[in-house]
């Protein structure tokens, strides 16, 4: 199927406060800002995808993960996120380190996962 080979893609996270969650995304990510409305504020997600912050004022993160990156170094963007106070979430049981980094059984891939300030569940990954 070639239908949406060739579309831009847009990734949504969202938001009980768009107005005080905005400054994670663009100022502790990094994120582009690209602009807002009454429903989301945009974010430059590189390659030509969008993050929109979408206000749903009854949302309830849930713990599965709603957006990640895929980065060359796992460590060196953690130990930034933790310059910043963001911390690796550990999962009981899940035989992460102390940072928080889950590496596959087949050690192809490390997983770090972390929150934004309301909950919703964000990654880092390292392919090796």
């Amino acid at each position: 199927m070639t239908l949406l080979a060739g579309a831009k893609p847009m990734a949504f996270v969202l938001s009980r406060d768009v107005a005080a969650l905005k400054p994670f995304y663009r100022d502790l990510l990094g994120l582009p800002f690209l602009g807002e409305n009454q429903f989301a504020a945009s974010f430059d997600l590189g390659g030509g995808a969008t993050l929109r912050l979408t206000a749903l004022p009854d949302h309830v993160p849930s713990q599965h993960t709603v957006l990640g990156w895929q980065v060359d170094d796992i460590d060196a963007a953690l130990d930034q996120l933790e310059a910043a106070g963001v911390r690796g979430q550990i999962y009981e049981g899940f035989g992460q380190d102390a940072r928080g980094i889950w590496t596959s059984p087949d050690g192809s891939a490390r997983i770090v996962w972390f929150n934004d300030p309301e909950g919703n569940n964000l990654s880092l990954t390292e392919m090796r």
